[in-house]
């Protein structure tokens, strides 16, 4: 079973159900997703906290392998998620376990792919996507302003619809977390015994 350490109350539900669609790309239909451990992202950034809460998923019947994901927010994440991961090894005992940093937000990632998700939570059926979808400080403001007049982005109940249905191929294509958080799924399959023959798909690639 994969165990989720996450950030925030809309990443509680979009977290799983992210990797539930990973899982399916994959065909590795076997692969258990654990219901997430939510920690601020001030203690994901700590090594003593970061520990605490890896423990805790350690205890969680079932686990196997573990995947933190939070914001980067303005932190570099060539420069701290390499940090944290060498924390997250450490405090890890032996379970695989990787760190994913969306870059700035994970709502990038549905700015990423936003043509997919016209008509979805109120955002406009012209909607485009930025040049650079991780650029924008605010990606939650960015995608408001991609929503119809009046429409508002609700993280807790907005975040998991927008997951089930951005399209992650155009995501990987344009946005370098993506790739990342696809790569270190992939990871956690080979750890799992339940790699794909083929991850990311090959046109995914193309």
């Amino acid at each position: 079973m994969v165990q989720l350490i996450v950030e925030g109350d809309g990443d509680v539900v979009a977290a799983p159900a992210l990797l539930r669609r990973l899982r399916d790309g994959a065909c590795a239909f076997e692969l258990q997703i654990g219901r997430p451990i939510r920690q601020p992202r001030s203690h994901l950034i700590r090594e003593e906290y970061l520990s605490r809460a890896i423990e805790i998923a350690r205890r969680q019947p079932g686990c196997s392998s573990i995947l933190i994901l939070f914001d980067g927010d303005d932190d570099c994440p060539k420069e701290l998620a390499p940090r944290v991961q060498d924390w997250a090894i450490r405090a890890s005992g032996g379970i695989p376990c990787v760190v994913v940093m969306a870059h700035r937000e994970y709502e990038a990632w549905f700015l990423a792919s936003v043509e997919s998700l016209r008509g979805c939570c109120g955002i406009r059926n012209d909607a485009q996507p930025p040049d650079n979808p991780e650029a924008p400080r605010g990606a939650k403001e960015a995608l408001e302003e991609l929503m119809a007049p009046g429409g508002s982005y609700h993280e807790t109940a907005d975040q998991v619809s927008l997951t089930a249905r951005f399209d992650m191929e155009t995501a990987y294509r344009r946005s370098r977390s993506f790739r990342r958080m696809t790569s270190a799924f992939g990871a956690l399959l080979q750890a799992e015994g339940a790699a794909a023959e083929t991850w990311p798909p090959a046109a995914w690639r193309e």
